[in-house]
């Protein structure tokens, strides 16, 4: 039998980090984890079942990847708030420690780590920020604005908050987190509620939206927004996840009936559609890159537990296993 080298003129090579852009084919050894990869270029996109939550809910909060993805907050099925919170690691849900407040209609960002939880309607609309260290949940520093439905991106100690209720009203105001405290950031040039955002604090994405229904993008700078390019369907009440120039939008509503199994992705300055998901969701949560993110929980008719797992066209790196 052939051996890789004779294969293809080289031995696997050592990294201590994956390469950033591998070729169809390319095997390597990292060495920080131990593992064999391999690179796989893949040209059209794709769903997956993934495991089911623990708790049925939708209006979460959703942080992390694929491997590492975090859940928190929500409505069960009884529409009573809950504050479990779960952890992914790329097969099942583990039920994790409990946020400090029940609260629904929330937003949320950063790792699985390193989490943060904004806002949201435990009673009424709140200002309440709560920060997840991977083990423990503890209050952060509260926002300006109260707010509900409303978009989040970013991490743990360079958030970014915008648009939802707040209060009552679809707001157009921005807020930008540090760590500790909250400071007012340029206003949306579109108020809206129920819209999905992406990105960083200095690059963020907010698109879609009620108020009425749009499909509206907008790019932030940190300092202020601008128009981007249109979706190709208007919605709200859906997730969206990624870089404001590899955004990923996935399912919502356009009415309030069942949601949508529609995907979109941005490539800075345009939407296109992509593989639609098996089952149409809305109100659920999306975390993760355009590449590699899951969906998760939300309603249909009623609250669900099922997990979904999307694959982006471009390369994929998996770990090479034996059996």
């Amino acid at each position: 039998m052939a051996t890789y080298k004779e294969i293809n003129s080289a031995g696997v090579q050592n990294f201590s980090s994956d390469p950033a852009n591998p070729i169809n084919g390319q095997v390597w050894y990292n060495t920080t984890s131990s593992t064999l990869k391999v690179a796989e270029v893949v040209s059209t996109a794709s769903w997956a079942s993934g495991g089911n939550l623990n708790t049925a809910r939708r209006d979460m909060g959703a942080a992390g990847t694929t491997d590492a993805g975090l859940i928190f907050g929500g409505g069960s099925p009884s529409n009573i708030d809950t504050n479990k919170t779960e952890e992914y690691n790329g097969t099942s849900w583990t039920n994790a420690n409990n946020m400090v407040s029940e609260t629904n209609y929330l937003a949320g960002c950063g790792t699985q780590t390193a989490a943060l939880a904004l806002g949201g309607n435990p009673i009424s609309d709140s200002t309440a920020a709560e920060e997840y260290d991977g083990t423990n949940w503890t209050n952060g520093g509260n926002m300006n604005n109260t707010r509900n439905k409303f978009g989040g991106a970013g991490t743990q100690t360079a958030a970014l908050g915008f648009g939802g209720y707040g209060p009552g009203i679809p707001s157009a105001a921005t807020e930008e987190y540090d760590g500790s405290s909250w400071t007012v950031g340029g206003n949306l040039n579109n108020g809206r509620t129920q819209l999905a955002g992406a990105g960083t604090q200095t690059a963020g994405l907010a698109f879609g939206g009620s108020s009425p229904t749009t499909n509206i993008t907008e790019e932030y700078n940190g300092t202020a927004w601008t128009a981007g390019g249109n979706m190709n369907t208007a919605r709200f009440d859906f997730a969206g996840a990624g870089t404001q120039t590899a955004g990923l939008a996935n399912g919502g509503s356009v009415g309030p009936a069942t949601g949508l199994e529609a995907t979109e992705l941005y490539d800075g300055s345009s939407w296109t559609n992509s593989q639609n998901m098996t089952v149409g969701k809305q109100r659920h949560g999306v975390a993760g890159t355009q590449a590699s993110a899951f969906s998760t929980g939300g309603r249909n008719t009623s609250p669900m537990n099922t997990t979904y797992e999307f694959a982006g066209p471009g390369t994929t790196i998996e770990t090479v296993t034996t059996s």
